[in-house]
């Protein structure tokens, strides 16, 4: 029997933008994948904290992919709090779809930084590292990536949350919806105007 092959995009997504949707669907249609899910973490070991609760982070990423039909949301870091380490999530989501192969998807500057994950050399034994172009990065590594082709946009969700704070919009840079929800509930902006949100220094 063919396993399904499914596509991991893991990430903050604080804001997911149109970077992180043109990533997965390149990706869904170069390996043929039978899906790719969006993972936001609970805590990143490599980042520090926005100030963006976690519930408002998936409600974004629910919102990001909402009429997507081969992308859907991944829970499993979120319901199990503290630090997501990539590693002890994909132990766990092998021993839950034993039928399925995964592909995590990383962006070229993760490509260049993968010797600092946990446990990487056994991580790169359970899953197959998909790596996007990203413009500034070499993308060079000792662990196994399949680089794939794809348009390479400076984007990144820090720049996002500096245009809300500047008072910019960010029509063009992430879906409708998305920054309908980022206005509604006033993320990003200075205090006291944005209650869910701080200034964050990365």
């Amino acid at each position: 029997m063919n396993k399904r092959k499914i596509g991991i995009l893991g990430g903050t997504f604080n804001p997911p933008h149109f970077g992180h949707l043109i990533m997965a669907n390149e990706a869904y249609y170069a390996l043929g994948l039978d899906e790719v899910r969006f993972m936001p973490n609970a805590i990143a070991p490599h980042k520090e904290s926005s100030g963006i609760d976690t519930e408002t982070r998936v409600e974004m990423t629910r919102l990001a992919i909402e009429g997507q039909a081969h992308f859907r949301l991944e829970d499993i870091e979120v319901s199990g709090g503290g630090v997501s380490y990539t590693y002890e999530t994909m132990v766990k989501l092998l021993e839950r779809e034993p039928e399925c192969d995964f592909y995590f998807i990383i962006g070229g500057d993760m490509v260049e930084s993968l010797h600092t994950w946990h446990r990487i050399g056994e991580l790169a034994e359970l899953v197959q590292f998909v790596g996007i172009g990203r413009p500034g990065y070499i993308a060079e590594t000792d662990y196994p990536v399949m680089m794939i082709d794809s348009p390479e946009m400076h984007l990144s969700s820090t720049m996002l949350r500096e245009r809300v704070l500047a008072g910019k919009p960010l029509t063009f840079f992430v879906p409708e919806q998305v920054e309908t929800f980022i206005r509604k509930e006033r993320l990003y902006g200075p205090e006291p105007d944005a209650p869910k949100s701080q200034r964050t220094p990365s």
